[in-house]
C-alpha cells in the first residue's frame, strides 16, 4: 500500500475521531431535547439535596404565580426562533424587571418567587423562557452567547409594548445572570437602568472547565473539543464574550448577589465580575446560601440589598 494512501487514511481517521468527540461534547453540553409540558398538578424544582428544604416554599410560589393574572408574550430571535415569556403587572408605568433562568432550567422553576419579589419592590415582572428551554423554541443552549442577543430582542419588545419611557431592569440567576451581564456590555437604550446578576459565572470557559475537572477529566484537553462542538454543530463561539469581558464596556449600574456556599458556581466568579466592572456596582454575599438559593435563604436581606442599590444608584 502506498505510504501516501496510508497517511491519507490516517488523516481522515483522525479527523473523523475529532469530529465524533466534538459532536458527543455538543450533545452532552449544549443540546436540549424536546420538553414535555408539566401537568396542572406538577411542579418542578432543581435537582439536588440542597433544594429539598425549600421545596414546600418553592411549590407554593409556583402555585401562586400560576394563579396570578398574567399575559403570555413572545418575540422572534435573530435566528428565527419563537421565544416565550409571561408578563405580570404590578402597576401600569412601573419599572419592568426581565428575569432570565439558568442552564437547562425554565422560568417557573428557577425564578419561582421572582414575581412576588418584584411586586414587593413595586416592579412589573417579565419571566422569560430562554432558547432551548421551557416553552421557547430551540434545541441549543449557548451559555449566554446567543441568549444575550435574545435579551436585546426582549428589550426592544418591552419598549414597544410599554412605551418609550419605560424603565427596564435586567435580572437573572446562574446562566441567566451571565446572560444579562453579557447583555450589559452591549450598546443599550437609556431605558435599561441596571443589571442584577445572581450567582452568575465569570465565563462559559471557566464554568465548563470547572465541571470537566469535577468529572476527573483534563479540562485543558477536553475544552477544545467542547468549543469545537459548539462552533461546528451549535454555530456559536463560546469565547466570543463573557460576563467579565462585558464589564469592560458596561455603562449601567451592576448588582451582584451570590451565596457563600455555592458549590456549583463559586462565589469567586462573582468577585471576578465585580473587579472587572467599572460602573457603579455592589457585590452582596448571602451567608449560607447554595446555588440559586440566595433569595429563598435570606428574603429580607435580598430585598433590602435591592432597595438600597435602587435608592443609591437609580
Amino acid at each position: 500500500m502506498s505510504p501516501y494512501l496510508i497517511v491519507g487514511i490516517a488523516v481522515i481517521a483522525f479527523i473523523c475521531i475529532v469530529l465524533a468527540i466534538a459532536y458527543y461534547c455538543f450533545r452532552r453540553v449544549f443540546y436540549s431535547p424536546a420538553r414535555t409540558p408539566l401537568k396542572e398538578d406538577e411542579y418542578e424544582i432543581p435537582p439536588g439535596e440542597i433544594y429539598e428544604p425549600y421545596r414546600e416554599e418553592m411549590v407554593a410560589w409556583m402555585k401562586e404565580t400560576r394563579e396570578m393574572p398574567h399575559e403570555k408574550v413572545s418575540v422572534s430571535s435573530f435566528d428565527g426562533l419563537t421565544l416565550r415569556g409571561r408578563y405580570y403587572e404590578y402597576q401600569k408605568g412601573a419599572p419592568v424587571e426581565m428575569l432570565f433562568h439558568g442552564y437547562q432550567g425554565n422560568s417557573e422553576r428557577d425564578l419561582c418567587g421572582g414575581v412576588q419579589r418584584c411586586f414587593s419592590l413595586g416592579r412589573n415582572a417579565l419571566l422569560i423562557d430562554q432558547r432551548g428551554s421551557g416553552e421557547s423554541d430551540g434545541h441549543v443552549i449557548s451559555f449566554g452567547i446567543n441568549e444575550r442577543k435574545d435579551c436585546l430582542k426582549w428589550i426592544e419588545f418591552a419598549i414597544e409594548k410599554f412605551g418609550k419611557d419605560v424603565k427596564i431592569m435586567l435580572g437573572g440567576v446562574s446562566m441567566g445572570a451571565a446572560t444579562v451581564l453579557m447583555t450589559a456590555g452591549e450598546t443599550l437604550p437609556e431605558n435599561v437602568v441596571c443589571a442584577l446578576g445572581d450567582c452568575g459565572y465569570s465565563s462559559a470557559k471557566e464554568i465548563i472547565q470547572k465541571i470537566v475537572k469535577e468529572m476527573h477529566l483534563p479540562p485543558k484537553l477536553v475544552y477544545p473539543f467542547i468549543k469545537l462542538g459548539a462552533r461546528l454543530f451549535g454555530h456559536f463561539d463560546l469565547d466570543e464574550t463573557s460576563p467579565v469581558k462585558a464589564m469592560e464596556t458596561c455603562k449601567i449600574p451592576v448588582l451582584l448577589l451570590h451565596g457563600d456556599e455555592d458549590a456549583f458556581v463559586p462565589f469567586e466568579m462573582s468577585q471576578k465580575i465585580y473587579d472587572a466592572c467599572t460602573t457603579p456596582k455592589r457585590l452582596i454575599t448571602i451567608k449560607g446560601a447554595g446555588h440559586g438559593l440566595a433569595y429563598p435563604k435570606d428574603k429580607a436581606g435580598y430585598i433590602a440589598a435591592l432597595k438600597e442599590f435602587e435608592k443609591e444608584y437609580l
